[in-house]
């Protein structure tokens, strides 16, 4: 067997995490013959959940999980580590404004970039799923400079696979028939569901997404509202925020990063934006990536008509805002 990957979760007693660590334990992510070792991080007064969520695995005898080290301490939780999984974030409280959860975010990322720039290997992947997810990887990146930048996204991957599962149900086709969905810009409302390169294959057919779908009405009024909102129609149904989707999503990011994507398909990263698509450099942006040897590089050169230019405008906007604000925060 080969040498065991060390993986950290944050957020660890949380319900996320929950549902994530059996992925990673059973060798959904990293290879199905890939032995694993768990750090789990959370915040003290989550230890005694924490300590239950350890006796879980345990019980589950997984070949594969080698060692689970829960802690309460980053520099413990980010030693040596091969892949983080940030998934541990202030939540957003009924009044609190957007400042006030960057403020309090801000403190743990700055705290947790410090962490994995000491103590993690640098060629450690870092996905960041706490919200603000994008902004919360950008300050975790600029507070690790000895670790590439390169190697800091943000989850956008459960609102890819919501837009694809939505263009499957509207085809009546597998949500493996539909490829090629992006995700542009900011995890909130403003970001923006493109399927105008996406594929389906329909009656043994591959076809572009709009022509299968047919209507062009729906494709820019519902399915993009549906898509944003998802998030608050989930809370709205369970009383608790996407768990089960969100670590399926993080779960597919991780695996795609590490083993590469397929052929001409290509998924949705947040990653830094480097000026591609006239998007400000410097942000946390969603784009299409394809993956090699651990590696990311944007997919160039997809042709964006006056409506996707808009709607990427304007999530790009949002962003430098939240850049912004943070940088406002981090004077003071």
């Amino acid at each position: 067997m080969s040498e065991a990957v060390k993986v950290c979760v944050t957020g660890a007693a949380g319900q996320i995490a929950y549902s994530l660590l059996y992925s990673l334990a059973k060798g959904d992510v990293f290879g199905s013959t890939q032995p694993i070792i768990l750090t789990l991080l959370d915040i003290a007064p989550m230890e005694g959940v924490l300590n239950g969520v350890v006796m879980e695995l345990m019980d589950c005898a997984m070949p594969l999980l080698k060692e689970v080290i829960p802690t309460c301490d980053e520099k413990v939780a980010f030693k040596d580590i091969d892949a983080a999984f940030l998934v541990g974030a202030m939540p957003r409280r009924e009044g609190m404004e957007r400042k006030d959860l960057l403020k309090a975010n801000i403190k743990i990322f700055e705290s947790q970039g410090k962490a994995l720039d000491t103590v993690a290997k640098k060629t450690v992947k870092v996905v960041v799923v706490g919200n603000p997810a994008n902004t919360n990887a950008l300050m975790c990146s600029t507070y690790a400079p000895s670790i590439p930048k390169e190697n800091f996204s943000c989850l956008t991957r459960l609102d890819q696979n919501r837009a694809q599962a939505q263009i499957a149900a509207r085809l009546s086709i597998p949500n493996s028939a539909v490829s090629n969905v992006i995700i542009w810009g900011n995890h909130s409302s403003t970001q923006f569901p493109d399927v105008r390169h996406a594929k389906a294959v329909v009656n043994g057919k591959t076809v572009p997404v709009p022509e299968a779908v047919k209507d062009d009405n729906y494709l820019k009024n519902e399915f993009l509202t549906t898509v944003q909102s998802r998030g608050g129609a989930v809370i709205k149904a369970r009383k608790l925020s996407s768990a089960m989707s969100a670590a399926k999503a993080v779960a597919d990011h991780m695996r795609d990063w590490w083993f590469g994507t397929q052929g001409d398909n290509w998924v949705s990263m947040g990653v830094f934006s480097n000026g591609a698509y006239g998007i400000p450099e410097g942000i946390m942006y969603s784009y299409p990536v394809r993956i090699k040897d651990k590696k990311w590089s944007i997919v160039e050169g997809l042709e964006i008509n006056d409506f996707a230019r808009e709607k990427m405008d304007l999530t790009a906007k949002e962003l430098c805002e939240e850049k912004a604000m943070a940088d406002e925060i981090l004077k003071q």
